[in-house]
């Protein structure tokens, strides 16, 4: 990444600049405007989040704000109320309350004499997503989005349910909110009453995954927020970038196909981070690019994104599987039109002998494919060992460490899997694959893992990519039915969006399980599918010779200024017990701690987490955390330490929680949570 000094504009920077609601909750805002807005008045580009801006986010802010400051934009990163040097209280995520505070922040912006009346709306995860949520709001003054690694659907799409299956991440996440939204502000900007504004969030902390628990189908509370309800809601121009190792890489395609409003998709190779130093490379220069975007719709200049194709995305070749990989083979394509017309729909069959059958040749575009009927396969069954699932790797990456899918195979014995013939030339797989599947099962509730694979010459089986669906889900989200205990049905699930080129020599394969160990929790009683027929629609794309994109190499401003009071470091083991047989993955990630040098503040952190499991026993899953954040300054320290522990039996989830604040290591606060859920057709 290039790091530039010098800029069209010089920069000044508000490091609090208060915004006040209409409700009297003053929002603290961070601010770098160009030094001349008040003569020749700027766009406003707007992140809005309760990552903390002091510190929590600095990194990539660092990177990002000064530059787009720098080539004439008022860039505005906004604490949500209840999360740094914000007043208020925050009680869920995407709340009613969030939206009406940024449309109210975009309002008064476009009213300042700095601004020229033009906003834009830029964020990642869940900047991402209430980028789109807030555009679907339209407020006047918004004029184009860049949305980064969100999603169009609350429910199927994010870290609740996918599928309808409960993900792993829904426990992970909501004791990482817990942890992330204990710490206090900083007493420099907010004065005296910082302990009583800490001490307020504290009082009032809730736990989220008592509520998300409370939601185990798609129903009122996650349509909120979810711009798929109504795509037209949407007018501003809308940028979609994702990442094919991050967990929301199947948005980009949605918004595209969907929106009225002007739209263009990016999916790289990253994962769940901002694309100019995201990992594996190549990164983007994503910074110039959303410029490119921003000078368009905020200032009026023609820059061409209009002209652009509307789906460029990064072709992976196959590569050996790692945990993780610095750098991914592949080239840029592009389609000008999405969906690609020019995408066929190759099918195949499961047949006896565990084929994969091809039943077709290219030629039929890949949404209008007929689906085939499998032929000549004898019913074979699955009942996978309850720790099958270890090698998914984590659903988001966050370059911690060896986060992204393991090699296969140990999984794929764990799997009934269909091996296709030795592939006599290269295969292009850009899209969603569809497999449909005629199953019975031995319990009136299950779920169904299907991984699509990549087996080499090499001997390692690598992912491609793969689904879930809890199969009392397969006709509704909305109303799940329990299984007919041994009769037959249906099912068709759409995996996740990929770009990947299965080369000459390989072989595909499709793996069926019914465990998918820490990614999703297990069912309540272990089952026994039946698979009667199954075909496989396979998105194929005419081969890329070439590139047919390139983007400009990265730039960003100067790295933020720290001294490493302790660096950052990530470990992750799995061991089985010889005793009891239960298997555990054990998971380490410190943050490291770091004091800023321009203003003193002190920040760190660290967690735990230990997911076990007994592989003949659905209800022996548990899994622990341990969450530590640290701050303030020499001789003024804070700490608070959340503890929290999921298990559940065949009829109920049960958590417990616990709250600890201390002040220069003297306790301040401590609260207990604990929560019994019945359990819903999951």
């Amino acid at each position: 990444m290039k790091f530039i000094t010098e800029f069209p504009h010089q920069v000044i920077e508000h490091a609090d600049m208060g915004i006040v609601m209409s409700d009297g909750c003053r929002l603290s805002a961070r601010v770098w405007m160009p030094a001349d807005a008040d003569q020749k008045p700027a766009p406003v580009i707007l992140e809005h989040l309760p990552y903390r801006k002091r510190d929590g986010t600095i990194v990539r802010d660092q990177f990002t704000h000064p530059w787009f400051a720098g080539h004439g934009y008022v860039c505005i990163r906004t604490d949500m109320r209840g999360n740094g040097e914000s007043e208020g209280l925050m009680d869920d995520e995407y709340t009613e309350q969030e939206l009406q505070d940024a449309v109210e922040v975009i309002e008064w912006a476009a009213q300042q004499p700095w601004c020229n009346g033009n906003v834009g709306m830029m964020g990642i995860s869940w900047g991402g997503f209430n980028g789109l949520q807030v555009a679907a709001l339209a407020p006047e003054a918004l004029k184009a989005v860049i949305t980064l690694c969100s999603t169009v659907d609350r429910y199927a799409d994010d870290i609740h349910y996918k599928g309808g299956c409960l993900l792993g991440e829904n426990f992970g996440w909501s004791t990482n909110m817990l942890s992330y939204s204990s710490r206090p502000p900083d007493e420099a900007l907010v004065g005296d009453k910082w302990r009583e504004m800490w001490l307020h969030r504290l009082e009032n902390m809730q736990v989220s995954l008592s509520t998300w628990l409370r939601h185990q189908h798609r129903d009122a509370y996650w349509e909120h927020g979810s711009v798929c309800e109504d795509y037209a809601s949407i007018k501003a121009a809308v940028l979609s970038i994702g990442g094919w190792h991050d967990g929301y890489r199947n948005t980009i395609s949605h918004l595209v196909e969907n929106l009225s409003s002007s739209v263009k998709g990016i999916v790289g190779p990253w994962i769940h981070k901002y694309p100019h130093y995201a990992g594996p490379n190549p990164a983007m220069g994503f910074l110039q690019e959303a410029k490119r975007w921003w000078d368009h719709y905020l200032k009026g200049e023609d820059t061409g994104v209009a002209y652009d194709p509307d789906y460029r995305a990064y072709l992976m070749d196959s590569v050996p599987p790692e945990r993780w990989l610095p750098d991914r083979p592949g080239r840029w394509i592009a389609e000008q039109e999405w969906p690609a017309k020019n995408i066929a729909s190759v099918e195949f069959s499961l047949a006896d002998g565990n084929a994969l059958q091809q039943t077709n040749s290219r030629g039929k575009p890949h949404n209008e494919a007929a689906i085939s009927e499998a032929e000549g396969l004898t019913e074979v069954s699955i009942s996978s060992p309850q720790d099958a699932g270890f090698t998914a790797g984590e659903y988001f990456p966050f370059a911690f460490g060896d986060e992204l899918p393991a090699e296969q195979s140990s999984d794929d014995k764990r799997s009934l899997c269909f091996d296709g013939d030795i592939t006599t030339e290269d295969t292009d797989i850009v899209g969603a694959p569809t497999v449909n599947l005629r199953l019975r099962c031995d319990k009136s509730n299950g779920h169904i893992t299907v991984r699509l694979l990549d087996l080499r010459p090499d001997g390692s089986s690598a992912l491609i990519t793969f689904g879930v669906l809890n199969l009392t889900h397969r006709n509704s989200h909305q109303m799940p039915e329990a299984i007919a205990i041994d009769e037959a049905f249906d099912i068709s699930l759409a995996l996740d969006q990929i770009a990947y080129r299965l080369p000459t020599g390989h072989r595909l394969c499709l793996a069926l399980s019914t465990s998918n160990w820490p990614t999703i929790w297990p069912s309540p009683e272990p089952i026994t599918l039946s698979v009667e027929s199954g075909s496989l629609s396979l998105p194929v794309r005419p081969c890329a010779v070439a590139a047919e994109w390139a983007f400009e190499e990265p730039e960003a401003a100067p790295a933020w200024n720290k001294q490493a009071l302790r660096e950052d470091q990530y470990s992750r083991t799995t061991e089985t017990d010889a005793a009891t047989g239960v298997v555990t993955t054990d998971m380490f990630c410190d943050f490291g701690e770091n004091r800023d040098l321009q203003h003193g503040l002190i920040s760190g952190g660290w967690m735990k987490e230990k997911w076990s499991i007994h592989p003949s026993d659905p209800l022996s899953a548990k899994v622990t955390s341990h969450w530590q954040q640290t701050g303030g300054r020499e001789g003024a320290m804070w700490r608070t330490e959340v503890a929290a522990a999921m298990w559940a039996d065949k009829d109920t989830f049960y958590f417990t929680a616990s709250l600890t604040a201390f002040e220069n290591e003297k306790e301040v606060f401590h609260r207990d949570f604990s929560d019994n859920l019945g359990r819903d057709l999951v």
